[in-house]
Parts: C-alpha cells; structure tokens; sequence
C-alpha cells in the first residue's frame, strides 16, 4: 500500500462522526470487560464513597485494560470493535499499514493522556484536516474508511 501522505486523497480519511461512534462504542466495551471481571465486588458497592473508593484502589488497572484493548486490536487489524462497527481503522501514515506494536502502545497510551486533560487531545479531529487527534499525530497514524 501506498503512504496515505503521498497519496493526498481526503476522500479516505473518516470523518469525525464516525470516529465519535467508535469512540463511544469502545468506552461502552471497556466498561463491560471491567465490570465482568470485578462484578463480585462492584455489586456490593452501596454508597458513593465506596464506589469513589473502589476506582481509586482500581484506577490503573482500568488504565491498563484500556491499553491492552487499544493495543492488542490496533495492532492485530487496526480496529477496535467500536472502529469495525463504524467501518473505520487505523493506519501509519508512513506506511499506508496498521501500525506495529510499539506504535500501538505508544498510541493507546497517548490516547489515555488525551481522556485525562479533559479530552483535549480527541478535540484536535474536528480541527484538523486529516481529523487527526494528539495520539494519532504524535504517533504518525491516520483513521481512514475501511
């Protein structure tokens, strides 16, 4: 495949209504793996502060599901099931590929600094014209229609 930025064609790019979608999808998957794995627990929580005081205890292990999801689906195809369920995956702009493994990482990580300032990074898309948020320009990929 041909590297996308020596390709020029805006016409592959996905548009940000799309990337919405999967984003929204892919939270929704991420909740579900935590609460199955940690429902025992999760359903004798009876007060806020238990639940404050149970994603606090639980905080990186949240962060890290959401890592090993981005990373292990990127990586194997270049899509999340939010990303399959809306037609759309990543790739390296470079390349024209889906990116290797430490592009993943680096990527999913990236993603969860973005989610922690307020998602900044993720309202980059919408004023960028290859719709590119921080984790994808700081990693050098792209979300195209598949």
């Amino acid at each position: 495949m041909m590297p996308l930025n020596s390709v020029g064609d805006q016409e592959q790019i996905s548009v940000p209504k799309k990337r919405t979608g999967a984003f929204i999808i892919d939270d929704l998957v991420v909740s579900f793996l935590f609460m199955a794995i940690f429902w025992s627990q999760i359903s004798s929580l009876r007060t806020m502060e238990e639940i404050n005081l149970f994603l606090t205890e639980n905080f990186l292990i949240i962060v890290a599901i959401k890592i090993v999801y981005h990373t292990f689906f990127i990586w194997q195809n270049g899509m999340t099931l939010g990303k399959y369920l809306m037609k759309i995956k990543v790739v390296s702009l470079r390349t024209g590929e889906i990116p290797l493994l430490h592009i993943a990482v680096a990527r999913a990580s990236l993603r969860i600094v973005s989610e922690t300032f307020f998602y900044l990074g993720f309202l980059m898309a919408f004023f960028n014209p290859m719709v590119q948020t921080l984790h994808d320009k700081l990693t050098g990929c792209v979300v195209i229609d598949a």
